[in-house]
């Protein structure tokens, strides 16, 4: 699956938004369901934005790059999924 281009009047909008280059896509591809999302690019911006656009569940969970994904965050994704 290849990500599409945007739209230069998406990527306008997304920058004054502040979202990240992936937020529209991703709420895109869910398509009102359920979805994890596990990045280092996430931010209160795109939580915001998927929380108005999206009827879905949806995790969005922002993991340092230069940590990598822990044992702790392994236990809050499985907590997550569970309770769906």
């Amino acid at each position: 699956m290849a990500w599409p281009e945007t739209s230069g009047e998406h990527e306008r909008e997304d920058h004054w938004f502040g979202l990240c280059w992936k937020t529209r896509t991703l709420v895109s591809w869910a398509d009102g369901r359920p979805f994890a999302w596990i990045d280092d690019e996430i931010t209160s911006a795109d939580r915001d934005w998927v929380a108005e656009h999206h009827r879905g569940r949806a995790l969005l969970y922002h993991v340092e790059a230069s940590r990598g994904l822990t044992n702790a965050d392994f236990a809050i994704l499985n907590e997550w999924l569970r309770s769906t």
